[in-house]
């Protein structure tokens, strides 16, 4: 029997605000256990809480971005459960009324054969919530703490539509959210620290069934690595178990990053086991047609949209202009470097090669790189001007990238300068080709492959510096 896997996922964003939701208090993260917290965050009777206007802003400028209807009356709801970080007894979240609902986003991915493929995943709803605390759990102290810092954070949820059917799609799905909340600027998108964080809603069907399959839910998996392989085993588990006659159950589970495995945390919760109510302490929010507007105006440009712009300006191909634009201070970047040397296709290589190279092993951000745009545009055009050769400039790349280093004046200082005088040039090619009798009857009887050999002895000779074309063009002349 052939299965085909469901999915729909549930993604957490922790938006970028300097408040929490309803109260004063920091959002920032890594502070002392407990210490960001205040009389309203910790549940304390008779507070009252106070909408964050930011939180209202993120959350529709979300919506926007992702063909959402902003609903203009929205309601907060009381989200009943009960857990020792949650000090209130309920978490405020929407329920009936969300502030953005049945949006879509266009995604594109390639599978393990190369093959590309593009698809849109519905969006069902974006809503507004606030962050549950953090249990502790100490083994050589044999207790649990909980630590509120994280209580009251800003979240939006975004609730996808059962719309994709394989972890490859997955990832894309997440990665084009992810880009989006950059681009806008309203999540920082940290999944180590939780900013953000995905459950996903899995399940299988023979092949032609309407019906869905019985789901399971995993929680909070912290990388896309992790969520691809999480997903594929689950979806293994799930028809493994139909095929040898049992059933597959409802219920959460996690997944063991070491053991590569999904293990069961608890029975799957439905919507009226958390008894959601209107909550009180909250009116219904209503959205001004001006500041809809506002927002609607004030956004920038989006991933999609850059890399259409790619694509029709610069020439660059799909691929190229997909890696670029993937990411806000990448492609920011990118346009900084075109600004002062503006050969895109060249840029491009430089930066989809040695930059990110180097970036990805350094583990910085764009941010903390010293290597600034002005730098990068002036090595390519040093390659460009035959100042140094295109070996040089990438023998060099790791030193002036590491210590944000002035390219042209590292080239003078370490005596890089590409030697492109003839007269000198034609000395050293005589005395290669001296040298070597052998080689150059072999390369006259026909063996032209030998013309590297006698590059790589120029080379040698010159430390590299020598501007290949012209050795190029000396050799052939010469042994024609």
């Amino acid at each position: 029997m052939q299965f085909e896997t469901v999915i729909g996922l549930e993604v957490h964003a922790q938006l970028k605000t300097k408040t929490k939701i309803f109260c004063g208090c920091s959002t920032e993260f890594g502070k002392d256990p407990n210490e960001n917290v205040c009389e309203v965050c910790s549940g304390m009777p008779g507070v009252l809480p106070v909408l964050n206007e930011k939180v209202m802003e993120y959350a529709a400028k979300m919506g926007l971005a992702t063909n959402c209807t902003v609903n203009q009356k929205s309601i907060f709801a009381r989200k009943n459960y009960f857990y020792p970080d949650l000090p209130k007894g309920y978490q405020i979240s929407q329920f009936d009324l969300p502030i953005c609902e049945h949006g879509h986003l266009d995604i594109s991915w390639e599978d393990a054969d190369g093959e590309k493929h593009g698809k849109r995943i519905g969006i069902t709803r974006i809503h507004m919530e606030e962050d549950a605390g953090k249990n502790i759990h100490s083994v050589a102290e044999n207790a649990s703490f909980v630590d509120l810092n994280r209580t009251g954070v800003p979240l939006i949820e975004i609730v996808s539509e059962p719309d994709m059917r394989s972890a490859d799609e997955a990832v894309a799905y997440l990665k084009a959210l992810r880009s989006i909340l950059l681009y806008l600027g309203i999540c920082d998108g940290n999944l180590e620290e939780g900013s953000f964080r995905c459950d996903a809603n899995i399940s299988v069907r023979p092949v032609g069934q309407k019906e869905f399959g019985t789901r399971a839910e995993l929680k909070n998996i912290n990388s896309f690595r992790n969520i691809h392989k999480a997903i594929r085993y689950e979806v293994a588990r799930q028809i493994d178990l139909i095929e040898d006659g049992e059933k597959v159950i409802q219920e959460t589970r996690l997944y063991d990053a070491d053991k590569g495995t999904t293990h069961s945390m608890r029975g799957k919760e439905e919507a009226h086991d958390y008894r959601y109510f209107p909550d009180p302490d909250l009116v219904p929010l209503v959205i001004a047609d001006e500041w809809l507007g506002e927002w609607q105006a004030s956004l920038p440009e989006l991933p999609a949209e850059r890399k259409a712009r790619f694509i029709d300006d610069m020439e660059l191909s799909a691929d190229d202009a997909e890696l670029i634009s993937s990411e806000k201070d990448i492609a920011d970047y990118f346009e900084e470097v075109l600004e002062i040397h503006n050969d895109p296709k060249k840029v491009v290589n430089w930066i989809k090669g040695d930059f990110l190279r180097e970036l990805n092993q350094s583990e910085m951000t764009v941010a903390e790189c010293k290597f600034k745009p002005e730098m990068m545009a002036k090595l390519i055009q040093l390659v460009d001007k035959d100042t140094i050769s295109i070996k040089i400039g990438k023998d060099i790349f790791n030193d002036v990238f590491t210590n944000g280093l002035d390219p042209e004046k590292y080239v003078k200082d370490k005596g890089l300068v590409q030697i492109s005088d003839s007269s000198s040039l034609e000395a050293v090619v005589d005395k290669v080709l001296a040298d070597n009798p052998d080689e150059v009857e072999a390369f006259k009887g026909g063996k032209k492959k030998l013309m590297s050999f006698f590059m790589g002895q120029i080379m040698r000779e010159t430390k590299g510096k020598a501007n290949p074309g012209m050795v190029s063009k000396m050799i052939s002349e010469k042994l024609s």
